[in-house]
Order: C-alpha cells, then sequence, then structure tokens
C-alpha cells in the first residue's frame, strides 16, 4: 500500500531505522509493523529503549574500576612526572569541554526539528478535525431541520389545504422528498468519532510534547553548566568544586543514557509507522469508516470517485424540486387561503438554508481539504520529528561519551591539586621565598623588627669573615650579644648578605655608634660604605 503512494515517500533514515530487530520479552523477533495497542509490538519498543542501560553499566562500570585503581593503587609522584600529569589533565578538559559544547549545540537543533514536527503533525489535526466538525454540524443541523422543522409546517398547511386535493397531494409529494433527503443524510457516514478522537490525540500529543521539550532543554542546560563549572574548578584549582561536578556528572551520565534510550525507541517506532501509514489509518477507522471512504481521502486520486457524490445529488434535486413545489403553492394557493402563506415562507426558508448547507457539505466533504492535512501531518512526523530524534539520540551519545571522560579525569585532576597544596604547606612560612608567605598579612611591627634583624644577622655574618677583632672592650661585646638577642636574630639569616637581600643601609642610633667604635680598622674599612657617623 505505501509504495502506492506518489505524493508522499518516506525518507531514508525511516527505513533505516525500521529495519532494527523486534525482539519480544523473550527474545523472539516480532512483525516490525506499528501496531501499538499489541503487547508484543510494545515489549520490543521497550527492549529497544532499555538497550541504552547497557550502555550505561558499562559506563558506570568503566568509572568504578578506574576509581578503585586510581584510589588503591597511588604511587609516589616526583616532579619529572607532575608536568605531563598536568598537561594531560588540561588537554583531557579541553578536549571533553569542546564535545559537550557540540553535543549541546546537536542537542538545541534536534531540540528544535523534533518541536516542529510535532508542532506541524498537531497543527494538521487540528485542521482536520475542525473539517470533520464541521461535517459533522452540517449534517445534524440539515437533518434537524427536515426532521422537525419541515414536519411541522407540512402538518399545518395539510389541516390548511384539506379542502383541496391536489394541494394535499403536493404536500404529499414533499413530504416524500424530505424523506429522501433525510435518509441520504443519515446514510453519511459518523465521522463524529473521528473527530472526538483526532482531538483528543491532538491534546495529548501537545501536552507530552511540552514536557518533552522542556526536559530535553533543562538536560541541555545542565551540560553547559557543568562545562562551565568544571572549567573554573580547574582555573581556581578548587576541590569542592570538583566534587560539586563529580556528582552532578554521574547524574548528568544516567540522565544521557536514559534519553538516548528513550530517543531511540520513539525513533523506531515513529518510523515504523512512517513506512506505511495509511495500512496503521485504515485499520484505525475501519469500525466507523468504509474502506473506499479511507481510500479516498488517503489517495485523493481522480481515478477514484466522491463516495459521497450519490448521496449529494439526491439532496440536491429533492431540495430544488421542493422549492419549484412551494413557489408554485405561493402562487396558486395564497389567493384563496390567505392562512398557509406564513408556513410557506417557512418552508422556503428550510429550504433555502439546507441549499446553502448542501453547497458547504460538498466543499468540506471534497478529499483535498484533509488530504492536505494528512500529508502534512506525514511530513512533519516522519521528516523533522524522526530527523530531530536522530540528533537528539546524537546529542546523548556525545554527552555520554563525554560525560564518562570527564569523569575519570576529575579524579586526577583533584591528585594534582591535592599534591601542590601539600607541596605549598611543606615550605616554611617564614620563607621569604615561598608564595605563601608573600600572602601573609602585613604586619608593621612585625616588619620593623624583621628589618632589624636583617641588619644585626648581616652585620654578624659580615664580621665572621673578617680576621678577630684584636682588642674589644667586654662591656661593648656584651651589649652587641644583648641586642642580637632583644632583636630575634634568626640562624637563618646568618649567612645572607646584606645586599643579597635588598635592605637598605639601617639609619643611625647611639647603640651603633657605641659598635662602630669598637670595631677594628679593617672593620671601619669594609663596612665605611654603609655607616656614616
Amino acid at each position: 500500500m505505501a509504495s502506492a503512494r506518489q505524493d508522499f515517500i518516506a525518507p531514508w533514515w525511516t527505513y533505516w531505522l525500521h529495519n532494527f530487530t523486534h525482539l519480544n520479552f523473550s527474545f523472539q523477533r516480532v512483525d516490525d509493523t506499528f501496531r501499538p495497542e499489541e503487547a508484543t509490538y510494545q515489549q520490543s519498543l521497550i527492549i529497544l529503549a532499555c538497550s541504552a542501560a547497557i550502555g550505561l553499566g558499562l559506563s558506570l562500570l568503566v568509572l568504578a574500576v578506574y576509581l578503585c585503581c586510581s584510589c588503591c593503587c597511588r604511587r609516589e609522584e616526583e616532579e619529572e612526572t607532575k608536568r605531563p600529569d598536568t598537561c594531560c589533565v588540561t588537554w583531557t578538559a579541553v578536549i571533553t569541554g569542546l564535545v559537550i559544547c557540540s553535543a549541546v549545540g546537536v542537542g538545541f537543533y534536534g531540540n528544535s526539528e523534533t518541536n516542529d514536527g510535532v508542532y506541524q503533525l498537531t497543527y494538521s489535526m487540528y485542521n482536520a478535525n475542525q473539517t470533520l466538525g464541521g461535517i459533522d454540524s452540517l449534517v445534524t443541523g440539515s437533518l434537524s431541520s427536515m426532521q422537525t422543522g419541515l414536519k411541522d409546517h407540512l402538518a399545518r398547511l395539510d389541516e390548511i389545504f384539506s379542502t383541496r386535493g391536489d394541494y394535499v397531494q403536493t404536500l404529499r409529494f414533499m413530504q416524500q422528498m424530505a424523506d429522501n433527503i433525510i435518509r441520504q443524510l443519515m446514510a453519511m457516514p459518523d465521522i463524529s468519532r473521528a473527530s472526538v478522537d483526532l482531538a483528543a490525540i491532538a491534546d495529548q500529543t501537545s501536552y507530552v510534547e511540552y514536557y518533552r521539550w522542556l526536559t530535553y532543554l533543562l538536560l541541555l542546560i545542565l551540560d553547559l553548566v557543568i562545562c562551565l563549572l568544571l572549567c573554573l574548578g580547574l582555573a581556581k584549582q578548587s576541590r569542592w568544586v570538583l566534587s560539586i561536578i563529580m556528582v552532578f556528572g554521574i547524574l548528568t551520565l544516567v540522565l544521557s543514557w536514559v534519553s538516548l534510550g528513550a530517543g531511540t525507541a520513539t525513533a523506531v517506532g515513529t518510523s515504523d509507522f512512517c513506512v506505511s501509514p495509511d495500512k496503521f489509518i485504515v485499520n484505525q477507522t475501519k469500525d466507523f469508516l468504509s474502506s473506499d471512504i479511507v481510500h479516498y481521502y488517503l489517495y485523493c486520486s481522480q481515478s477514484l470517485s466522491n463516495p459521497f457524490q450519490q448521496s449529494l445529488t439526491i439532496f440536491q434535486r429533492s431540495v430544488t424540486t421542493m422549492q419549484i413545489q412551494v413557489q408554485g403553492l405561493l402562487q396558486f394557493s395564497l389567493p384563496i387561503f390567505p392562512t398557509a402563506e406564513r408556513d410557506l415562507l417557512g418552508i422556503q426558508q428550510i429550504l433555502n438554508s439546507s441549499e446553502f448547507n448542501l453547497h458547504r457539505l460538498t466543499a468540506l466533504l471534497d478529499c483535498r481539504s484533509l488530504h492536505k492535512d494528512y500529508l502534512d501531518a506525514l511530513m512533519g512526523v516522519c521528516y523533522d520529528g524522526v530527523e530531530g530524534l536522530l540528533y537528539l539520540c546524537l546529542f546523548s551519545l556525545l554527552a555520554a561519551s563525554a560525560f564518562s571522560v570527564m569523569l575519570c579525569a576529575i579524579p586526577r585532576a583533584w591528585k594534582l591539586i591535592a599534591s601542590r597544596d601539600r607541596d605549598y604547606d611543606d615550605i616554611d612560612e617564614e620563607d621569604p621565598f615561598n608564595p605563601q608567605a608573600r600572602r601573609m598579612t602585613y604586619n608593621p611591627s612585625r616588619a620593623h623588627v624583621h628589618s632589624f634583624c636583617s641588619y644585626s644577622s648581616s652585620m654578624g655574618s659580615q664580621t665572621s669573615l673578617q680576621p678577630p677583632a684584636q682588642a674589644a672592650s667586654g662591656t661593648t661585646t656584651a651589649e652587641y650579644m644583648n641586642q642580637s638577642m632583644l632583636f630575634g636574630g634568626n640562624p637563618r639569616y646568618e649567612n645572607v648578605p646584606l645586599i643579597g637581600r635588598g635592605s637598605p643601609p639601617p639609619s643611625y642610633s647611639p647603640s651603633m655608634r657605641t659598635t662602630y667604635l669598637s670595631m677594628t680598622d679593617a672593620q671601619i674599612r669594609h663596612f665605611g660604605t654603609d655607616f656614616q657617623v
């Protein structure tokens, strides 16, 4: 049946998805015809959806093994091995971020395409529902006017024309024409059920599509946020940020595999429908529509005759005949029976309204309107919808792979940050070459002590390079030692030259003068450039 369609050709990706193996819960191959109401077909789609659980299990298994090996097989890292490891983690983060950003771009495109396809489907269904509702309304209105309004007018005219047999005979003939119209209207198929089904399906589809679109949008935003947090955590070398990324990364990994399974099952099921849509429509409408009517609207070919043409023709002829009879009664009976004018004009108004409804009904029953809506729905589902689902599956696969690599790289980055912090903690806080010591809060009193200690210790270190002093007063020597001990001379600074530390020349004080007078000539010549009396 699908091969006879000349105006709709399913895209190649629907045939590719349609060829996926369909298995039930017993892993037996089942028919791939789109039959959503049968349990075996539902089981085949559930099996396809659960196939993504295999990928999720393998990803979690690899991640668990890697974390166990990373925790149990720690080795001593040397300085030569730190640089390559850092470079490897950095490049892994960069490549993972690029893959995630690319996957998010693909996901946004796929989500938009799927939403466009579903919107086109629901829009076409609402249009078809409006057409079917209009047909049902016209048939019901015409039937009601013929059965109720026309019958009441004919009954009153029968009493008025009771003395004229020819007029009564005309009324009997008009009643026969009205009965013919009623029979033809009642022979029309009951399309109200189809109208109700289309409206319910369109509403349910729109409801599901809104939450599907919103769910994927939140998932895409979550992937972007995690990617940005990864860059921030590596740039700031923050372990708590990496911990948050680890938790949300595992959650996103699970969601990616779940979305991949759901997208695959939906794409395969939709492709099964797109390969043979006519067969499914015929099976769904066989209870209230005949096959010739369904084929007329599905194919809308010139070789197919309108199944309502005979009924519409009888309707038109009957209305025309009744109008002629009413015109004759208005012309000949009113001079004799003036009280019949009201009922005759009422019958004429009903016939004019029925004729107008007949023209509208003929236009709505034509196949072109419903056939166009049917083709638009197929184009939206089978082209935009299935294509968008394929892009969403690609997004889920890329995101799952990228997050698997990222979760394996985060523990390595954690260890590098921890080892770097441990190396910084091993350095003395008073070491001027320690980066952490430079970040210490500045204390003026402490700085004064250190500057002075630098002067006293440097003076001691410089004198230690000269020959021993010849004659020195015991009091002066004791005073110098007391000053050194008072200002906290640190043995770490004893061998650091004053000029090498970049310290300015010390200021003059009386204690310095006493020390200067107690020095030998050689010491005075050595420090002559630094001291001024």
